[in-house]
């Protein structure tokens, strides 16, 4: 197969151009449009002389695909060739698309670029402050083209009640959902952004229900999940509970000591503890602890994995609760447990500033891949005799304090 430029590799560049929305946003934008030229690879003198008949169907392979006077496409740019036995020959030099007409009807996109104008007109004529974003992402204008009434409506609904404070579930426009606002929240995040007033958006909004505090709905409220590891004092019994982290800073049982750790059936299994609870599992969640006004006093222990996030979760705690210790995320159980290490997909390189000299040298150890690379200790695999070992030591040390509440 000869490496001359065929059709196939001409259509292959300029679709690469298309994913870009490069030729959609040209077809709304104010300035002319410049004529595209595509340089071929064409036969050399050497090539002419040895393969004068394949170099001779390239050239008219090239001219059937070119426009005509009733097919739109290119024009060819061509160069006389002279040589010393073959005398002078015509060779196709470049091809040029002299219109976006030419240029969309030789892809065969001609409708896109139909349709994204109508879109195009019809949105910036409800929203002009739309109109860069249109053209930042013409490509996106047209994957939501069914959904454009509902994905409006939303946009202006939202105008004309900023930071509504309410739920997601209760709006009442026609063909929404909550499921469709989730299926399009990337796309509306973009629209409402370039569309409302910038005082009335809520920047840095991150995570889970980041949507809705951004643009002023209700989120999902965080909720904690906790046992009382000492049944004595369960209310009704209960021992096993998740709640509204709202509802849990003004929680009526206010233990003395609390331990948080992250795996699920590990905080399910933890060993009895007077007047103490354990939270389980928040991982980065743990912001929602930062409103607990009451646990500003109490003793706190945490225990997470033994890899970087571990520890900047840990560190994360301290920035609410700078008593906070850990347990179990030492250098000693690390290297005690070899046989228990794993990998840690994507580890975390940040500096931690709240973690004690020990643990800011494991988790350098960690992050600099001295022990392994990517290094993983899931806390699950720990030996529960351990556990149970280091949570009595921690009793044992535990001084209670005369509180009411629990």
């Amino acid at each position: 197969m000869t490496p001359w430029t065929r059709n196939d590799d001409i259509k292959k560049r300029l679709l690469k151009k298309w994913q870009k929305g490069e030729f959609l946003a040209r077809s709304v934008g104010s300035a002319p449009f410049e004529p595209l030229r595509i340089p071929l690879k064409r036969p050399n003198a050497k090539e002419l002389a040895h393969e004068f008949d394949k170099a001779r169907t390239w050239v008219a392979h090239i001219i059937d695909h070119a426009g005509t006077e009733t097919k739109k496409g290119f024009d060819i740019e061509w160069q006389v060739v002279n040589h010393r036995t073959l005398g002078k020959n015509k060779m196709p030099k470049a091809v040029i698309f002299h219109t976006l007409d030419d240029l969309a009807a030789y892809l065969g996109k001609a409708p896109e670029i139909r349709r994204y104008h109508q879109l195009f007109k019809k949105i910036t004529a409800q929203f002009p402050e739309l109109e860069p974003l249109l053209m930042e992402k013409p490509l996106d204008v047209l994957a939501h083209d069914k959904v454009w009434p509902q994905l409006l409506a939303i946009v202006s609904w939202i105008r004309d009640h900023t930071r509504p404070g309410i739920y997601i579930r209760q709006l009442e426009i026609p063909g929404v959902d909550t499921k469709f606002i989730e299926t399009h929240r990337g796309w509306l995040t973009r629209l409402l952004t370039a569309a409302l007033p910038p005082e009335s958006l809520k920047d840095g909004a991150t995570g889970k229900g980041a949507f809705e505090r951004r643009f002023g709905f209700k989120p999902k409220p965080a909720r904690i999940r906790f046992r009382i590891l000492d049944p004595t004092v369960s209310p009704m019994g209960l021992t096993d509970l998740a709640i509204p982290a709202e509802e849990f800073n003004h929680l009526t049982i206010r233990p003395d000591t609390i331990f948080v750790v992250e795996n699920e059936i590990t905080g399910l299994s933890f060993p009895p503890f007077p007047r103490a609870m354990v939270i389980i599992g928040l991982g980065y969640a743990l912001s929602c602890l930062s409103s607990i006004c009451w646990m500003k006093d109490r003793a706190i222990w945490y225990w997470g994995d033994m890899d970087t996030h571990g520890f900047a979760m840990l560190d994360q705690i301290r920035h609410y609760f700078p008593q906070t210790r850990s347990f179990l995320m030492d250098e000693a159980t690390l290297l005690t447990h070899k046989a228990l290490w794993g990998t840690e997909p994507t580890p975390t390189h940040r500096d931690l500033t709240l973690l004690t000299p020990e643990e800011a040298d494991v988790y350098d150890r960690l992050r600099y891949n001295r022990y392994a690379i990517q290094l993983r200790m899931e806390q699950e695999r720990i030996p529960f005799s351990l556990v149970r070992r280091v949570v009595k030591d921690i009793q044992k040390d535990h001084l209670p304090v005369e509180r009411g509440g629990i």
